[in-house]
C-alpha cells in the first residue's frame, strides 16, 4: 500500500507520519510537497499536523488553496481514503471535505497530553481494527482543537454515524466530546489526536497503529 504524506510550509508532523507508515506499518510512503499537482498511484492521502503557513489568518485557511489540495479533493471524491490529523483536520474542514470548524480550546491554552478516546464507529476505513466502544489512548497537541458545528450538522453526524472518536474526558470543549469525524461517505477522516505518535511501545503506546492497520485492511478489501 502506498501513502502520500502531504507537506505544507509549517507542517511538523509529516516525518512522524512517514516513519509511522514505513517503520511501524511497514508500508510505502512518500512525502509530497504542497506544490504537487498529481497524486496518481497513491492508495491513501495523509494530511499531517503542524502549523501550515504559520496558521496565519486562520488554521488551515491558507493551506486549502495549495495546489496539492485539488488532487486531495479529487481522490476524496473518487473514494480514496484521506486522513487529516490535527492541523490536517483543520485543513480538511476549511477545504469543505468535512463539516464544522475547529476553534480555540476552551481554556484558551495549548494542550499537550495523552488523552483517552472512545471508538464510536468501528465500521470505517480508519477504525475497522478496533472494537466498537473500545477505549484507546492517543496524544493530543493543539491550541485550536475545539470542534464546533451547529445543531443540524451535529444531528446529521450522529444519524449518519460519522463520529469516529470521542474524548473520554473532553479536554478542549468540543461539541459532543468529538475527537474525530468522517465525511458521509466514510472515506475522509479528520481527528485532532495524533495516532502517528502512538505506534510503538517506546513512544508510550501502540494504540495509534490500529488507525493505519485499518487503512491497510480496507485497502486489501478493494484490491
Amino acid at each position: 500500500m502506498k501513502f502520500a504524506v502531504v507537506s505544507f510550509p509549517g507542517s511538523n508532523c509529516d516525518e512522524d507520519l512517514y516513519y509511522a507508515i514505513v517503520d511501524a506499518l511497514h508500508e510505502e510512503a512518500t512525502i509530497v510537497p504542497h506544490t504537487a499537482t498529481d497524486l496518481s498511484g497513491f492508495d491513501a492521502v495523509l494530511v499531517p499536523g503542524g502549523f501550515s503557513y504559520g496558521d496565519y489568518l486562520r488554521t488551515g485557511a491558507i493551506a486549502k488553496f495549495a495546489p496539492v489540495m485539488t488532487e486531495v479533493k479529487r481522490l476524496a471524491t473518487e473514494g480514496f481514503p484521506v486522513l487529516g490529523i490535527c492541523n490536517g483536520f483543520q485543513i480538511l474542514t476549511e477545504a469543505g471535505l468535512l463539516p464544522g470548524t475547529l476553534q480555540h480550546n476552551r481554556n484558551m491554552q495549548f494542550i499537550c497530553e495523552p488523552e483517552p478516546l472512545i471508538v464510536e464507529n468501528n465500521q470505517t476505513a480508519f477504525t475497522n481494527q478496533f472494537d466498537a466502544g473500545t477505549q484507546i489512548t492517543l496524544p493530543i497537541a493543539h491550541g485550536e482543537g475545539n470542534y464546533y458545528c451547529d445543531d443540524d450538522t451535529l444531528a446529521q453526524l450522529k444519524a449518519n454515524h460519522q463520529i469516529a472518536f470521542t474524548y473520554g474526558a473532553n479536554p478542549n470543549g468540543s461539541v459532543a466530546d468529538i475527537a474525530g469525524i468522517t465525511n458521509e461517505a466514510g472515506n475522509v477522516l479528520g481527528m485532532m489526536p495524533h495516532p502517528e505518535r502512538a505506534v510503538e511501545a517506546i513512544l508510550g503506546g501502540r494504540d495509534g497503529l490500529g488507525v493505519f492497520e485499518s487503512l491497510r485492511q480496507a485497502n486489501a478489501r478493494t484490491v
